[in-house]
């Protein structure tokens, strides 16, 4: 193999191995690696390569199809495809054999980056195998060119692609069209609805619609100001807060103790834990967006023990761990339940060995992105931890994205 061609514009023929993560799939070809998008496992393919770096990989998008998986569907969004809208690349695929194929990336993440061997059921939302995982999303974000043209982005560019609709949003937001509107010297639009019918967008940052969307969760009521933070999904905030307090309860918790909810937003676990176990409940939220950490203390306001605090994740951890050097007094830190949820980045070296530091009876990590959390976990087991059980969640059906929940128990 000549290692100094470059394969840019090559139509290859192609045997496809396996999903590898961030949606795309693996390939061989004369020695080197193909990501190959828009394909399934065991297919064969003519894909044309539209990047090559040099090196060991490049990357390519299927022309034919020669050899189809029996897995393979006509995709739900016309235009979406190869060359086509972004956010739904899995769509050419059965909603059971996408969740098998979530399942693939987060086994080997879990093997590889943590040496734990575990295959989990990545499981459907509430509903969505009866509407074949439409309908789904509360919020989207359109962008608009400078022909006034509104829709999403071409995937791999900022080019803006004409849609008639928006078949993975609520009805909600397809009813107002926005895709069918023009608009001019407008960049983006933003939507947003809530499960109890308030409906926000922002045209440029400008605010439209109701003001603040209230959202309901495992018993409780939250206020989200515009542009906050609130799950996809419109069954993630159940679903995640559910699993939270089902291993939660497998566990126990100290109402007493130095309970943290880190990355706490508008304060979903912080209030959902309470409605659960308690309102005696001691437990912070930390969050450094400060409208976030506004809408949680007010969401929390009935909660007399519980206080929202506006802070980066590490810089509060360090002055926690900083107390616990000096022998300052913080309410029973090794009885503590600490729950965080990162952003797809993950909690980090850093915010790891701070969890380690401080030594919480219980740790549960909410996570988005199967490599990061299998990158975390590696240290906190090494650490002293045993992986108590860990559950998967589609809740963003037709793209490659999981969600996973980590219950991680102090083993001494």
């Amino acid at each position: 193999m000549n290692k100094t061609t470059n394969w840019v514009g090559q139509n290859l023929t192609l045997t496809i191995d396996k999903v590898a993560h961030g949606g795309i799939f693996v390939a061989r070809h004369d020695g080197r690696v193909v990501f190959v998008s828009h394909v399934l496992p065991g297919e064969k393919v003519k894909a044309v390569v539209y990047e090559d770096r040099g090196g060991s990989f490049c990357r390519a998008e299927p022309t034919e199809i020669i050899e189809a998986s029996p897995d393979r569907v006509k995709h739900f969004w016309k235009q979406a495809g190869p060359g086509g809208a972004g956010g739904a690349e899995f769509g050419h695929i059965t909603l059971a054999r996408q969740r098998e194929l979530k399942a693939d990336v987060l086994e080997e993440a879990l093997d590889r980056m943590a040496g734990i061997k575990l295959r989990p059921v990545v499981e459907a939302a509430p509903g969505d195998d009866e509407v074949n995982g439409l309908g789904y999303r509360t919020r989207v974000q359109l962008h608009v060119d400078e022909a006034g043209t509104v829709g999403p982005y071409r995937e791999r560019s900022h080019d803006v692609v004409k849609v008639r609709d928006l078949p993975l949003a609520v009805d909600e937001i397809r009813e107002l069209e926005f895709q069918n509107k023009n608009f001019q010297d407008v960049k983006k639009i933003e939507v947003a609805v809530s499960s109890t019918g308030q409906v926000q967008w922002k045209i440029d940052k400008k605010l439209k619609g109701d003001e603040r969307l209230i959202e309901r969760a495992s018993g409780r009521t939250f206020r989200i100001s515009g542009g906050g933070f609130w799950q996809v999904h419109k069954k993630a905030a159940e679903v995640l807060t559910g699993a939270v307090n089902e291993m939660i309860a497998a566990v126990g918790i100290d109402l007493e103790a130095d309970n943290l909810d880190l990355y706490g937003g508008v304060g979903l676990f912080t209030g959902t834990i309470a409605a659960k176990f308690g309102k005696e409940l001691r437990m912070t939220s930390v969050e450094s967006f400060k409208v976030a950490t506004e809408d949680a203390t007010l969401n929390l306001a009935d909660l007399p023990r519980v206080k929202a605090v506006c802070s980066a994740t590490e810089r509060f951890l360090n002055e926690r761990v900083g107390n616990l050097d000096k022998g300052g007094k913080v309410a029973s830190p090794r009885n503590s339940t600490i729950v965080l949820d990162p952003p797809r980045a993950g909690a980090g070296a850093k915010v790891v060995n701070q969890l380690l530091a401080i030594s919480p009876a219980h740790i549960v990590y909410v996570a988005c992105d199967p490599v990061a959390l299998a990158r975390d976990l590696k240290p906190l087991l090494a650490g002293g931890y045993e992986l108590k059980a860990l559950r998967a969640f589609d809740l963003f059906p037709h793209t490659h994205h999981v969600e996973a929940v980590a219950s991680l128990v102090r083993k001494n």
